[in-house]
């Protein structure tokens, strides 16, 4: 837990962005504990801010066991600070729960339905790495079954485009 607090944490001090008075706090030390990068990060946060990014899979039980201590961790962070989450897709199969994300973000959802998400897979042992289990999901939890369709295969159709132009 320690190591993911850490990982959570450093990404702004590893952009070489003002994040001493954070690292501080934690009683981290540069070279000990973290490495400061030689050359800044790009992000995509304005300048000033401060991006940290949380990568993660639904499916992951470190994730799952990590994310209340996240999600406490960013209700309590400074205002120039900007959290992004991002689901990741390490092989195929982990599409459909990215795509999950990315559905529940674009209907508005996400804040409601996120842990909860978590919850069902983890503490409820529910097998929610289709589309059509997905879907049963959302529908469950109150969103509409044609628009949540709608929504989660428009990103099939921007990742198969993307996919065409690569080749």
């Amino acid at each position: 837990m320690q190591r993911r607090t850490f990982s959570a944490l450093t990404l702004g001090a590893l952009s070489s962005m003002p994040f001493a008075p954070a690292v501080a706090q934690t009683g981290f030390k540069e070279g000990t504990d973290y490495f400061k990068l030689s050359q800044a990060v790009p992000t995509e946060s304005a300048k000033g801010r401060i991006e940290v990014l949380e990568f993660f899979w639904y499916n992951c039980p470190h994730c799952n066991a990590f994310e209340p201590r996240f999600a406490e961790w960013v209700h309590k962070v400074s205002k120039d600070i900007e959290v992004k989450r991002v689901p990741v897709r390490f092989r195929d199969d982990f599409e459909p729960q990215q795509r999950m994300f990315y559905t529940l973000e674009a209907m508005g959802k996400l804040e409601a339905l996120h842990v909860k998400l978590f919850t069902s897979i983890h503490g409820e042992k529910q097998k929610l790495d289709s589309f059509d289990a997905l879907s049963a999901w959302a529908v469950k939890n109150g969103l509409d079954k044609a628009k949540f369709a709608e929504v989660f295969n428009s990103f099939g159709v921007a990742t198969k485009a993307r996919r065409a132009t690569q080749l």
